[in-house]
C-alpha cells in the first residue's frame, strides 16, 4: 500500500437515527481511551425492555470454569475434534485447549511478532479444511508493519510454522490495532482493523487501517469486493468483534472514542462515519443498530447464538447481549456477569452451541486494566438457553 493518504471524494452518506438503537449508559473513560480523555456528560438508562421484547430472548444459564492460567489471551478458535486454540498476544505462543476444558499446551510461538501497547498476536481463525490443510490464520503485529500470516500446524500439536503472508501494509502503532479475524460463511476471511491511532486513515482509501478487510484464504481479492481492493467497508475507529447471523448478516463491534461504541450491520463499499461521526453523535456514515457509552462497553469479541449477539466488553467488565434478526435490533441492549469476571476479549460458540468466553485480566498493557485474580487468565462456558 502507498504511503500517500487520498480523503475520499465520495460524499458520506446522512444516516437515519431511527434506526439507532441506543443503550445510553452512565459515561466515563473508554477502555481503549488514553488517560488524556475527559469524560462526556452523564445520559440517563434506556427503558426496560417490553414483554414481548423480554419473551423472545435468549438466557444464559451459569459459568462454568473451563481453563484457568492464560497469560494476556486474545483469540479463540475452534478446531473439528471439539478443542480450540487460543492465541496470547504477548508471549506469542498458540495453545490448545481440550474440548473438556483443562490444562493449555503450548502448540507453538509465532515468530517476528512486535508487542505494543495493543499489539501482539492477536485474532487467529482456523481453515474450514483444518482436518486435511492444518492451517490457521492470525492476525499479527510487526515493528514496521501488520500483516495477516497462514500457519500451519503440526499433527501432533507440538510445533508451528508461518507457511505465508497473506496481507501486508497495515500501518502499525502503539494503539488501535483491530485484530479480529474471523472466517465468514462465504469461506473468506474479515479481519478488522483499528486507524493505528491516527484517524484520518479510517476516511483515506489507500489505507488498510480502520477498516473491515475480506480476503479469500490464499490471500487474493474476491471478485465481488468493491473497488477490486481487500477494503470491504471503512470508517471505521478498531474492530475487535465480527460475526455473521444465520441468514449470512455480517455484524461488527466498534470501540468508540469518549461517547458511543457501536454494533453494526457491515455492507460492501459502505462508510461508518468515523472521524466525523463517532455512534450517533454525528449524521455522517451508516447508522450503528445499537450503541452503548464505553464505559460500559469498550467492545471486543462477538459471537451469535439463538437469536442474539453476545458481546464482551472490556472496560465494561460484562457480557453484553443485543436480541437481533435480519439485521436489525429488536430489542435493547442487555448487560449480564457484571463485574464478575473482569474483562471479557473474546466470545466464540462451541461446537456443542455453548459460549466459551476469554477473560482479559492479565493484559496490563492496555487501558482500562482488571486486577487479575487467582486463575486469570480463564476461560469460561456458557449454555444459552432459549425462553
Amino acid at each position: 500500500m502507498s504511503g500517500r493518504r487520498t480523503k475520499r471524494t465520495v460524499t458520506r452518506r446522512s444516516r437515519s437515527r431511527a434506526a439507532v438503537i441506543a443503550a445510553s449508559i452512565a459515561v466515563a473513560l473508554s477502555g481503549c481511551s488514553g488517560p488524556s480523555d475527559e469524560p462526556a456528560t452523564t445520559p440517563s438508562r434506556s427503558a426496560p425492555l417490553s414483554t414481548a421484547q423480554a419473551g423472545a430472548v435468549a438466557s444464559l444459564g451459569e459459568p462454568v470454569e473451563l481453563t484457568t492460567g492464560l497469560e494476556a489471551p486474545w483469540g479463540l478458535t475452534f478446531l473439528p475434534d471439539g478443542s480450540a486454540l487460543v492465541s496470547e498476544r504477548i508471549s506469542g505462543e498458540i495453545v490448545r485447549i481440550p474440548a473438556e476444558g483443562g490444562d493449555p499446551r503450548t502448540v507453538g510461538v509465532v515468530p517476528d511478532m512486535h508487542v505494543s501497547s495493543e499489539g501482539g498476536l492477536l485474532g487467529i481463525a482456523a481453515s474450514p479444511e483444518f482436518a486435511t490443510d492444518r492451517t490457521v490464520f492470525a492476525s499479527v503485529s510487526g515493528e514496521d508493519q501488520n500483516r495477516i500470516v497462514a500457519l500451519t500446524i503440526a499433527g501432533d500439536y507440538r510445533s508451528l510454522t508461518v507457511d505465508r503472508v497473506l496481507l501486508d501494509g497495515i500501518q502499525t502503532a502503539d494503539r488501535h490495532h483491530g485484530g479480529r479475524i474471523v472466517v465468514g460463511p462465504d469461506g473468506h476471511l474479515w479481519i478488522g482493523t483499528g486507524d493505528a491511532f491516527e484517524p484520518e486513515n479510517a476516511a483515506t482509501d489507500d489505507s488498510l487501517n480502520g477498516k473491515i478487510l475480506r480476503i479469500a484464504v490464499d490471500g487474493s481479492v474476491p471478485e465481488d469486493n468493491p473497488g477490486s481492493s481487500p477494503i470491504y467497508s471503512s470508517g471505521h475507529r478498531n474492530v475487535q468483534g465480527i460475526a455473521f447471523g444465520p441468514d449470512g448478516t455480517p455484524y461488527a463491534s466498534e470501540l468508540g472514542h469518549r461517547t458511543w461504541d457501536e454494533v453494526n450491520v457491515l455492507r460492501a463499499g459502505a462508510d461508518y462515519g468515523w472521524p466525523e461521526t463517532e455512534g450517533i453523535a454525528g449524521s455522517t456514515g451508516e447508522a450503528p443498530i445499537a450503541t452503548i457509552h464505553p464505559d460500559e462497553a469498550s467492545p471486543s469479541g462477538v459471537a451469535y447464538a439463538e437469536g442474539s449477539l453476545w458481546i464482551g466488553a472490556l472496560g465494561g467488565r460484562r457480557l453484553w447481549q443485543l436480541p437481533v434478526e435480519g439485521g436489525t435490533a429488536v430489542a435493547d441492549p442487555i448487560d449480564h456477569l457484571v463485574g464478575d469476571h473482569g474483562r471479557i476479549r473474546t466470545v466464540e460458540v462451541a461446537p456443542d452451541g455453548a459460549l466459551w468466553l476469554v477473560t482479559s485480566n492479565t493484559d496490563r498493557a492496555t487501558w482500562g486494566g482488571t486486577d487479575p485474580r487467582p486463575g486469570d487468565d480463564r476461560i469460561l462456558r456458557v449454555e444459552v438457553k432459549q425462553r
